[in-house]
């Protein structure tokens, strides 16, 4: 209950709850329980893809996203939105962030310095 009313809308949390009915992967993603719903022949590929995508990003914004994300989460509205502009701005200020916008405009792989 705890971990279900805290990942889907409360009105798809308390049907599962009341119901007790088996939910499909489709349904599960349609709701937002998990992010995507693949065959079972392509879960290695679907799973690396994604794991590819994560690591050729930047160490250093992936932890500060990850930071953010989790300590926003419990602030204010008004106190999670003045520490999430601090830390895009902070974000921006990272020789990482230099290097997306060059890699960008100049449309080549980014060479991430995690600094």
């Amino acid at each position: 209950m705890v971990a279900l009313s805290r990942n889907v809308a409360n009105k798809h949390a308390m049907e599962m709850l009341l119901t007790g009915d088996m939910t499909s992967a489709d349904r599960a993603a349609e709701i937002g329980l998990v992010n995507r719903s693949v065959a079972a022949e392509n879960v290695t590929s679907e799973v690396m893809a994604l794991a590819r995508k994560i690591a050729s990003k930047s160490v250093m914004t992936l932890a500060t996203g990850k930071s953010a994300f989790y300590a926003q989460r419990e602030m204010s509205l008004e106190a999670a939105y003045a520490y999430a502009s601090q830390v895009m701005v902070d974000n921006m200020l990272a020789r990482d962030a230099e290097e997306g916008i060059d890699a960008f405009i100049q449309k080549r792989d980014p060479i991430w310095q995690d600094a």
